[in-house]
Parts: C-alpha cells; sequence; structure tokens
C-alpha cells in the first residue's frame, strides 16, 4: 500500500463513538435543514475560457497545422521546405482578390525525385500522433491542369514515417476546390510532425492545408479536442465565459475580438495576432495567433453539448487599459452596440432574421438560448462607465429581460474597484464582474466577504479567481493543494452568500505544458494528454453538489467560516431530497467531528463522504501522475440524523445524506 493511500484512508476514518463520548473534544457542525435559505442559481459554477497559454489553436481546437493559410506575419512560420530550385514554392498575395484571407502557396514541379520538393509542418510544439488513429486531410487548391500529386505523411521526432496517404487533385479552372482523404497513423509521438512532397509536373496554388485528427468531440469533422472537452462536461458547469479575457479588449482596438469575422466558412474567417504573442517578455511566443477556427458558433455549440449556458464578453469600445488604453470616440460607438444587438440575434433569433439564418445556415436552426452577455473584461474608470450606459440602454430597450454582467476593474479592493463599484450599484447593474488573483492567505481571510453584502442589489460574478503560490504573473506560480484548500475554502462563502454571488468561475481554464504564458491554471495539457489540478477538483466538487437551495450549518451557533480553521457551508438539493455539506479543514490538527441535522424527521442510514487532500500543501498533479489530488468516495453511516468523522488536516471534505 502506497503511504498516500493510507493517509487517505485515515483522512476517511469513521469514528462509531457514540455522540456523547468524548464531547469535550468533539466539534459539533449543526445543519438546520429545515430553513431552506438563498436560492443556488443552476448557473452557480462555471468555467471560464481565454485562448491564453495556447487554450484554442494547438489546444482544445484540434488542428494540427500551424500557420494552414499562411497569414502569419512570417508567412512560412512553421514550415520548413525543401526545394530543387528557388521559387518552387513561393508564397503569393490575392489582397485585392481576398482581404480575408490573402495569401496562398504555389508550388511548380518539374518531375522532382522523390521527397526533393516539400514542405513540413512542426504543429503547435509538435504533433500529437496516436497509434492507430484515422487523421483527416485536406487541402484547397486550384489549377489549370492536374498532373502533381500530394504525398501526406506523419513523422515521428526521429523524422520516420508513421502514416501515409496521397492526394492527386483532379479539378481544374480558376475556382478553389477543396479536397480531403483519411489515413491511419502507424505509429504514435507526442513530438511529430506532417509532411508533403511532390511528385509530377505542372502547377498548384494551395491554401487552407489543414490535418486533423479523426477522433474530435462528437466526431466532428474540423471540431474540438475531445479528451480536454471531457474535462469539461465531466464538470457539468452552469455556464461557460468566453471569449475571454484580455483578448477581448486586445493590444489596441484593431486587435479587440470581433465575433462577426468568426463565423461563417472557416476560410473566410480572418486571422489576427493573438495578443498573449509577446506580452510576456518572460515568456514570448512569436507564433501565437488566433485563426478562430474555433469561433462563436463553435462557443455556443459547446455550451450546448454540455448544457451549460454562453456567457459571451464583447468589446465596448476600450482597448486594454494595460496597453494603449485606446478608446473609440463616443459618437463613434454605435458599431460595436450593434455587434452586441446582433449577436442577441445570432443566438436567438428566428430563422427568418438576418443573423438567425446565418445560425441556421452553420447547423443550427434552434436558437442557442442567450440569456446573458458581458460588456467590457477588467476595463475601469469613469470613460467605461459612460460607455457602459450607452450599451445598456441600447440593448435593454430591445430585451428587457437579457441580463448584462460589467466589470469592476482588474481587483477585487482599492479605487479602481470603489468607483466602479459604488457606480455600478447606483445603475443598479444585473452583475458585477470581481476578480481575484491573490496569495492563498487573502482567500482564506475573504471567506465571509459577501457575508454583509447588499441582498437585494446588483448580484456578484466571481469572474476570475486562483490563489497564486507566489504572486501574480509570476512563472513559479503552482497549482498545488494550498492554493487549492484555500479556494475551497473561499467557495464555501461563495455558496453560503448565493444570493449574492450567482456565478463564479477559475481562471485562466487551459494551458499547454510547452506553450503557457500565464500560471497558475485549472487544466494542463500536452499534445495527448491532459489533466485536472487540485483546483480543479475543488470546483469540479462543488459543481457536481451544487444542491437548490443554502441551509445553514453552524458550530456554536455561528457559521463556519474560519474559526480554528475550519470553513464550512451546506445545502439542499430539493431535487433528490439530499443534504450536502461541506466542510474545509485548514488546520494543521485531525477533529473528531459530529455533523448533526436538524428539523427534520429521518434519513437514509447510510450516506457518502467525498474527500479531496494531499500528502502534503506543495503536492501537485501532473502529466505523469493526473490523480495524485483527486477525490476519493466512501460511505459512511447515517445513524440518528448525525453523521460522526475524523476531520484530517488539510483535507475537503463533502458529506451527502439523504432524508427517506
Amino acid at each position: 500500500m502506497r503511504i498516500k493511500n493510507w493517509i487517505v484512508g485515515t483522512a476517511l476514518t469513521i469514528s462509531m463513538l457514540p455522540v456523547g463520548l468524548n464531547a469535550q473534544t468533539r466539534k459539533i457542525f449543526t445543519v438546520k435543514a429545515n430553513e431552506l435559505k438563498a436560492k443556488i442559481e443552476p448557473t452557480m459554477w462555471g468555467v471560464f475560457f481565454e485562448d491564453i497559454n495556447m487554450g484554442a489553436d494547438g489546444g482544445i481546437y484540434a488542428e494540427l497545422v500551424k500557420n494552414r493559410s499562411f497569414e502569419f506575419y512570417k508567412p512560412l512560420m512553421g514550415w520548413t521546405v525543401a526545394q530543387p530550385n528557388e521559387g518552387d514554392l513561393l508564397v503569393l498575395n490575392r489582397k485585392a482578390e481576398n482581404s480575408v484571407n490573402p495569401r496562398y502557396l504555389q508550388v511548380t514541379a518539374n518531375n522532382p525525385a522523390k521527397g526533393k520538393l516539400s514542405m513540413t509542418n512542426e504543429g503547435f510544439r509538435g504533433m500529437g500522433i496516436r497509434n492507430g488513429l484515422d487523421f483527416n486531410f485536406s487541402v484547397m487548391y486550384r489549377q489549370a491542369a492536374p498532373g502533381m500529386k500530394l504525398h501526406a505523411e506523419l513523422l515521428n521526432s526521429k523524422g520516420e514515417v508513421i502514416g501515409s496517404t496521397e492526394l492527386a487533385p483532379s479539378k481544374t479552372g480558376s475556382e478553389w476546390n477543396k479536397q480531403n482523404i483519411s489515413f491511419k497513423s502507424t505509429g504514435a509521438d507526442q513530438k511529430g510532425s506532417f509532411r508533403i512532397w511532390f511528385d509530377g509536373k505542372g502547377k498548384i496554388d494551395l491554401d487552407m492545408i489543414s490535418l486533423f485528427p479523426g477522433n474530435t468531440w462528437k466526431n466532428r469533422p474540423g471540431g474540438l479536442r475531445v479528451d480536454m472537452v471531457q474535462l469539461l462536461a465531466d464538470m457539468k458547469p452552469g455556464f461557460i465565459r468566453f471569449p475571454g479575457g484580455c483578448i477581448v479588449e486586445g493590444h489596441d482596438l484593431t486587435t479587440r475580438y470581433q465575433w462577426k469575422k468568426t463565423i461563417g466558412p472557416i476560410e473566410e474567417r480572418q486571422l489576427i495576432v493573438n495578443r498573449w504573442n509577446t506580452e510576456f517578455a518572460h515568456r514570448p511566443a512569436p507564433d501565437y495567433y488566433q485563426t478562430f477556427g474555433l469561433g462563436f458558433f463553435e462557443y455556443f455549440q459547446l455550451c450546448d453539448d454540455i448544457g451549460a449556458q454562453p456567457l459571451p464578453i464583447l468589446n465596448t469600445g476600450m482597448a486594454c487599459q494595460f496597453n494603449t488604453a485606446e478608446v473609440v470616440p463616443l459618437d463613434e460607438l454605435g458599431p460595436y452596440v450593434q455587434d452586441a444587438l446582433d449577436l442577441i440575434e445570432f443566438a436567438n433569433g428566428d430563422v427568418s432574421s438576418k443573423w438567425g439564418k446565418i445560425r441556421s445556415d452553420m447547423g443550427h436552426a434552434k436558437p442557442f438560448n442567450l440569456k446573458m452577455m458581458g460588456v467590457g473584461n477588467e476595463n475601469w474608470g469613469p470613460q467605461y462607465i459612460e460607455r457602459l450606459t450607452i450599451f445598456e440602454k441600447a440593448i435593454k430597450v430591445k430585451y428587457p429581460d437579457f441580463k448584462l454582467i460589467f466589470s469592476s476593474g482588474t481587483d477585487p479592493d482599492g479605487a479602481r474597484f470603489d468607483l466602479l463599484n459604488t457606480e455600478l450599484r447606483k445603475m443598479k447593474a444585473d452583475f458585477i464582474d470581481e476578480h481575484y488573483y491573490r496569495r492563498p492567505e487573502w482567500f482564506l481571510a475573504n471567506a465571509k466577504r459577501y457575508d454583509n453584502y447588499e441582498r437585494n442589489g446588483s448580484k456578484v460574478f466571481a469572474g476570475e479567481y486562483a490563489a497564486q503560490s507566489d504572486k501574480t504573473v509570476s512563472i513559479d506560480n503552482k497549482n498545488n493543494w494550498q492554493t487549492a484548500i484555500a479556494e475551497a475554502a473561499f467557495l464555501t462563502g461563495l455558496e453560503r452568500n448565493a444570493d449574492v454571488v450567482q456565478m463564479a468561475s477559475y481562471a485562466p481554464l487551459f494551458a499547454h505544458v510547452d506553450g503557457w504564458q500565464w500560471t497558475p491554471d485549472m487544466i494542463w495539457v500536452d499534445n495527448t494528454r491532459s489533466y485536472g489540478t487540485p483546483n480543479y477538483y475543488v470546483q469540479k466538487l462543488f459543481s457536481l453538489n451544487k444542491g437548490t437551495n443554502v441551509v445553514p450549518v453552524l458550530v456554536n451557533n455561528q457559521t463556519v467560516t474560519g474559526q480554528d480553521g475550519y470553513y464550512a457551508s451546506a445545502c439542499i438539493d430539493k431535487k433528490t431530497n439530499s443534504y450536502i455539506i461541506k466542510i474545509v479543514n485548514t488546520s494543521e490538527k485531525s477533529q473528531d467531528a459530529t455533523i448533526s441535522l436538524e428539523g427534520i424527521k429521518k434519513l437514509q442510514s447510510k450516506g457518502m463522504v467525498t474527500t479531496l487532500t494531499g500528502s502534503n500543501l506543495e503536492q501537485v498533479n501532473s502529466l505523469d501522475n493526473p490523480k495524485d489530488v483527486s477525490p476519493v468516495e466512501k460511505n459512511i453511516i447515517v445513524k440518528n440524523q448525525k453523521v460522526n468523522l475524523t476531520l484530517a488536516p488539510h483535507t475537503f471534505y463533502v458529506v451527502k445524506v439523504t432524508s427517506l
């Protein structure tokens, strides 16, 4: 038996002693089971997505070819070219003909020797190739006459062929055509690549050279990476916030996120540089772009797939205030407001409407039932307030029940926060988006943050939270157990105040181990593997054990907000007649405890306790050991509406019992 398993077993030890025995040391958690308090919204626990850390291209968007349309600043970035004659492979520009996707590759061949005329794509920090998996190769082309053949090959990190096929474009003329073919890999590699070599004689133009694994989410061609989506689906999130984050704002307004440019045919979506490309000198990523293969339609589709409410965030006419702080003049704000109105129509409009028809033509005739939207991300100052006022008026006139989420700036306190929090509450904003990137100690100290908030005022969206093991924007931040248990303690305070805080999400969501700019992050991946951090499992446990209403849980007739290192919240799930009690022991001491449910006649004799703990506060999960810190379930005995258990140090418990 491993030491870790012994520790978990010890943490789950159930005391069978009578309640009265050792009463002087036993901590009593009293649950007022018949006192239903705040309603817990279905959207309470969600996820925040931003294309940072190679979250989209090179991440959840399963495309394996980097710079497939030659639109990077360096047109052949990601490609290595071999040619017998200078000019056999040329990047041409058709800007007058196609300003959205102007570049393409022209290949001229005169019966070159095998492999002498070729191009090899390195992928996103390599290509993840699984053995025996189907791969889908596609390309757009035009040619005056047939005569050339494309040989496509998967290569391992040694340059050996581990899968191949041939494609002979047959159509001719001045129009672009698309052709695709599937083939199977015969080997595996984390750092593979993709080579195309040409034989025959003639000239052909190529664009949108693409390679996808065959096992995408729901097997959709050109879809999403299945293991990454599954980790989200397993959380059963109430919402997905997208597409960010700071990419909504852009470094300047020309690089802001514009949703209308991310829908329609893939080849008509205009690529832009990702604002995280050169944001941090310590983690430069000159090859980080946004192809928008994952665009707004795909975001809505993902929400639909996993039963989450969509929460899009739109630019409010302000670029990132840490970068350029560029703003659009108020009298030119109209197109930005119209984008918001059109997005609601795109999501919810009838197929007879302009934007509803576009959605339907993309394959989703049924509306997405969009109910809310964020206007601006981490913006601040009076210039933000005056722009919000214009957005709010225009949207509420047409859609009075539509919920709007406004930013409270970058921090949960200070002058920026105070100004925005005051003004937004005067405006009776639907939701105020608060962000917390702080040390674990802050999270422990702020479990009571919302206890005295106005119950009937603006609601809070805890839109970005993450405990920092070192400090904000530090490359030394770790997703260790210390940060996760501090977050668990803080989340008990959010749940206890569910009438104030109605949505919460960790941020950022994804990070590639070879392509990250920011840490910590909830889920880490390489080219074929992924794992949830301890922080992932904390929010997952809250999400899967959400309940419908808060009920009080008290120790010594007080809410449990850090006394002796303990934090707790409780709720009832009226759909299953279950009571869910969450207890966090952040202390270094073990404690015998009793959970006593008052105001209920009878409970089933068996319940369940789920325990999440680490062998030490520095423990992390990894690709090789993805579940070192992960939930463990065990049955518990319920007698006389009481549960006895021993609370181990630095441990998070979820206790679930059901009434008869």
